[in-house]
């Protein structure tokens, strides 16, 4: 069913200002916000490949800034010096003067009311979907088992003996039954999504060996967010990448990096361990993690809320949390596509569109916030929790934290429709505010890896304006238009 975008009674000046959403809030090592409004990390596709700071990375940061929010979490960057696209790195002290300019620009812009802290992520191998024949050619390992089930399923003993290159060609011919009986469900994977490595695969080496490994490039990446000026990191724990695989409950690791609660929140633990050990004690490290991954045999509510106490007993300084976005049940990708972890039921409960259930999409996910959150207060804990997912208005965000459900109120999608949103609403003037459709546009751009925008704004004309910066396809806008309060 479609879900209507609620009406909002906004409020006025006097009574925003007596709200909890605009009162400040203490995240310790001296860093208060001065709001509890929070933007979470979003990837704008604007880095060079090489993964350094552009002026159009600069400008996405500052357009957000603008709207003064209490925290802005700077995308996903990566923590190895190693190509991953147009996405941030943090993987070399080359990168520190790029990243400095970025802080810089947010606290000059929000007129130093915005902290801002970096997310940072490890992520393992993956590639694009095959042609069936390239993949036959070049990527599938033939062993005897192959030969043996061909020729079982052929009825012709010959095979047991023919020629790899024989075997491929005519594994070539087969439909996807043949392909069932012959080829390993790993190998069925590969063929029909594209090879991924996983936190199981400890075959590898190197994935066998990320205990040993990820603490120290955690750490280092932190130290050159600090010298960059940061307020912080946000360990990424969350979604589809190896830190909250090691989190899974699908983590099945022998070495005592998985199987129990606490097997699998080891690594998570040395990570932070390192990484706080290597900041000063006025540097912020918080974390994102999945109040549950929302696929067949994942983690339960249950399992973030033991995960949320133990890292908040290591001295966690806040936690974020989210919802699903699993390669696990993502869509099938296209041939030359790679699988992107917010195509299915996982990724939809990740951002909630108006399409959707019964439950619809607003604050959908608070309930888990909230389920968290109480479990850390039990234990004593006073672990700031960030909540989010749906929210596009402000009485949704009030009655967020008036529930309990969470400290902080983040909000991505919104502040991308409208980057001023927390400063209108702030100012009395929530009528100006441009709200999010809920319709995932700006998802399908990320999903191709294009520059993220709006489908609110990013076809606006104002007059007097003059020349804009365009993404690449040219018929877009890459920020929102500028607000001029009076």
């Amino acid at each position: 069913m479609i879900h209507a975008i609620p009406p909002e009674d906004w409020p006025g000046a006097d009574e925003a200002g007596r709200s909890r959403l605009f009162s400040p809030v203490d995240l310790g090592r001296g860093c208060t916000l001065a709001t509890r409004t929070w933007v979470p990390a979003m990837v704008p596709w604007r880095a060079t490949d090489d993964g350094d700071v552009t002026p159009a990375v600069l400008r996405w940061y500052g357009r957000f800034a603008d709207g003064r929010p209490g925290a802005l979490v700077v995308e996903a960057t990566g923590i190895r010096d190693v190509p991953s696209g147009p996405l941030l790195r943090i993987g070399h002290d080359r990168y520190i003067d790029g990243l400095r300019a970025l802080v810089d620009t947010v606290r000059e812009r929000s007129h130093g009311e915005t902290r801002v802290f970096l997310q940072i992520l490890d992520f393992l191998a993956m590639r694009r979907r095959p042609e069936p024949g390239a993949y036959f050619g070049r990527f599938l390992r033939l062993d005897a088992g192959h030969r043996t089930r061909l020729a079982a399923l052929t009825g012709d003993a010959g095979w047991e003996q023919a020629t790899g290159d024989d075997v491929r060609a005519h594994l070539a011919t087969l439909d996807d039954a043949g392909l069932d009986a012959v080829l390993t469900v790993r190998e069925r994977e590969d063929l029909r999504r594209g090879y991924r490595e996983r936190v199981t695969d400890t075959y590898l080496p190197h994935v066998r060996d990320l205990p040993k490994v990820l603490p120290g490039l955690f750490a280092a990446a932190a130290v050159r967010a600090e010298a960059a000026g940061f307020d912080g990191v946000e360990l990424h724990y969350a979604h589809a990448y190896t830190m909250a695989s090691f989190l899974s409950a699908l983590n099945d690791r022998d070495d005592g990096y998985g199987r129990t609660l606490d097997g699998r929140v080891r690594l998570p633990r040395e990570v932070f361990a390192a990484v706080r050990g290597a900041v000063s004690d006025r540097f912020v490290v918080g974390c994102r993690i999945l109040a549950d991954e929302a696929i067949a045999g994942g983690s339960t509510v249950a399992d973030a809320s033991h995960f949320a106490r133990v890292l908040s007993r290591d001295g966690m300084d806040f936690v974020s949390l989210s919802k699903g976005g699993k390669f696990e049940d993502a869509k099938q990708p296209k041939v030359g596509e790679a699988a992107y972890p917010y195509t299915g039921p996982s990724g939809h409960e990740c951002m909630p569109t108006v399409r959707s259930d019964v439950r619809g999409p607003f604050a959908r996910n608070l309930g888990l916030a909230r389920e968290v959150r109480a479990a850390l207060r039990a234990d004593g804990l006073s672990t700031p929790v960030v909540g989010a997912g749906g929210i596009v208005g402000y009485r949704m965000a009030e009655e967020a934290l008036a529930a309990g459900a969470c400290d902080v109120v983040g909000a991505a999608r919104q502040s991308l429709a409208d980057p001023d949103w927390w400063l209108k609403v702030r100012e009395g003037r929530g009528v100006e505010v441009r709200r999010c459709k809920l319709t995932n546009y700006c998802e399908a751009l990320d999903q191709h890896h294009k520059e993220v925008t709006c489908q609110l704004w990013d076809r606006a004309v104002v007059p007097g304006e003059g020349d804009v910066p365009r993404a690449k396809d040219g018929r877009r806008r890459l920020e929102a238009p500028p607000w001029h309060p009076r």
